[in-house]
């Protein structure tokens, strides 16, 4: 247990506390980190495995206290666009007021449901990170085909798609299911399993 500065509570991710740990700050639910934490490191791996100097854009789903952006920034030198997208205006505020993540010429955080802003998207990205969490549950919507259809919409003909999920049993299997939807679309598709001993991490991109 780590000593908590601030309980705040979100109709969407209910209580939310702020920790410090070895003098760094976090964001957790009950039952997850949700940033600056064994999240940022999951992130970090699969940012790893990616070619950023590739990337001019990059689109967030899953703000959070917005660590992958620290991430980006800080220990990839990722200087470029980045827009992110969240359903839950107390998590913006946290992220802004607590971490000091916000918007700026190369930062558009948009106050949205990553599923609704998809569909209305026309932009395509060289980066897409999924990372949809409520608790520590992925809502059933984002491992569903519809969403993934949209999703390769926004990618741009050489863009990469960085999934972030902790799955169980069921949800497990419809990300299956998805990852054959991706490979059918002859993309390279990368699992990599246990990540932090639970998430999954998901790259995807062209052959």
């Amino acid at each position: 247990m780590y000593p908590i500065t601030k309980t705040i509570i979100s109709t969407f991710s209910g209580k939310l506390e702020i920790t410090i740990k070895n003098g760094i700050k976090h964001l957790n639910t009950k039952n997850a980190n949700y940033s600056y934490g064994a999240l940022q490191l999951i992130l970090k791996f699969g940012l790893n495995k990616i070619n950023l100097k590739k990337v001019n854009s990059v689109l967030l789903l899953g703000l959070g206290g917005g660590s992958v952006i620290q991430t980006l920034r800080d220990d990839f030198n990722y200087q470029k666009h980045i827009t992110a997208v969240d359903i839950d205006p107390v998590i913006i505020d946290i992220a802004k007021t607590e971490f000091d993540i916000k918007d700026s010429s190369t930062l558009k955080i948009i106050c949205q449901d990553a599923l609704q802003y998809v569909h209305q998207n026309t932009q395509q990205f060289d980066l897409i990170i999924i990372d949809l969490f409520i608790d520590i549950d992925v809502p059933k919507q984002f491992l569903e085909l519809p969403f993934w259809e949209t999703i390769i919409k926004s990618k741009s003909s050489n863009g990469v798609i960085l999934f972030n999920g902790s799955l169980e049993k069921e949800k497990s299997q419809n990300l299956k299911k998805v990852i054959a939807f991706l490979k059918s679309k002859v993309y390279k598709v990368e699992v990599y399993d246990k990540i932090n001993r639970v998430n999954t991490v998901v790259i995807t991109q062209s052959l």
